[in-house]
């Protein structure tokens, strides 16, 4: 077939292979190919739905809001990341580098026998701790054989001491909120130490009104947690000026999993509680007393 060829009037237009190349694609704009992963903030075209990555998998892409709602889509096309159309693909395998670590940091333990959990304990004062102590430091415990259990409250320490009866190798470390100089928890924390269980008993806590505070707030595209005015309660104050339901505990519980949600390891967690936590595990893990 002929080339394009030149003479005194310019190059021969009609001369060249009109075929070679991609000359479908001529004119037509390219769509990027995005892999998904965790956090990435994605809009629905169709719709407008908008909300980050928090699930992923071969076929599926899972998205939730700021207000913590999810909706499930195809990868593929339809998708916008910063008002720009792309085509969301399954997230990248990734090869393991040198020994994997748990959420807390340390180092993940494989194929490890089930332990008999050991006769010490870990208390919380409630649920949510509990759920965030699991969550990030879940592996560990569980290699270590020790179990977490909520009070329901600090108000009632000292009568779930004297139902568990801490002794020698049965020691009892005890997680507390807002455990400031002057407040009702340090108050409380003073008399157990001082108690009859004082010897087997580390009552440590955090500066923060609730265990929600220890998250930092940079996970939930915050700058810092509100100030709740006095006498409104500071979970529904959160709520209120995040702009997230509250008028019903479903709300409540609905707001702490979307908190929770965004914690994926120790990194996201203020030092305040990281250090008083591994604390409590070098406490009810130690040798047992002669």
């Amino acid at each position: 077939m002929p080339t394009a060829t030149h003479d005194q009037n310019g190059p021969d237009r009609y001369g060249a292979d009109v075929l070679a190349g991609d000359w479908r694609a001529q004119g037509r704009r390219v769509i990027p190919t995005v892999a998904v992963e965790r956090d990435l903030v994605v809009e629905l075209a169709a719709d407008g739905f908008c909300g980050a990555v928090v699930a992923a998998d071969k076929r599926t892409v899972t998205l939730e809001d700021r207000l913590g709602r999810r909706r499930m889509f195809p990868l593929g096309h339809g998708f916008l990341i910063d008002g720009e159309a792309v085509q969301l693909a399954a997230p990248a395998p990734k090869a393991p580098a040198g020994r994997l670590r748990t959420a807390s940091g340390s180092f993940a333990v494989e194929q490890a026998p089930a332990r008999v959990a050991l006769p010490s304990r870990i208390f919380v004062e409630g649920r949510h701790d509990a759920e965030l102590v699991e969550k990030v430091w879940g592996a560990d415990l569980r290699v270590e054989g020790v179990v977490v259990e909520y009070l329901e409250g600090v108000d009632v320490l000292a009568e779930q001491l004297d139902e568990f009866q801490p002794g020698p190798g049965r020691r009892a470390g005890i997680l507390v909120d807002h455990l400031v100089p002057g407040s009702k928890e340090q108050r409380i924390a003073d008399s157990v130490a001082q108690g009859r269980h004082g010897r087997h008993v580390l009552v440590v806590g955090h500066p923060f009104i609730d265990v929600w505070q220890a998250v930092k707030p940079a996970r939930l595209g915050r700058d810092a947690w509100p100030v709740v005015p006095r006498g409104t309660e500071w979970k529904h104050g959160v709520c209120e000026a995040f702009g997230w339901p509250h008028a019903e505990q479903a709300d409540i519980a609905r707001a702490w999993q979307h908190i929770l949600g965004r914690v994926r390891g120790y990194g996201d967690l203020e030092p305040a509680l990281l250090g008083r936590v591994e604390e409590l595990i070098d406490f009810v893990t130690a040798p047992r007393e002669d």
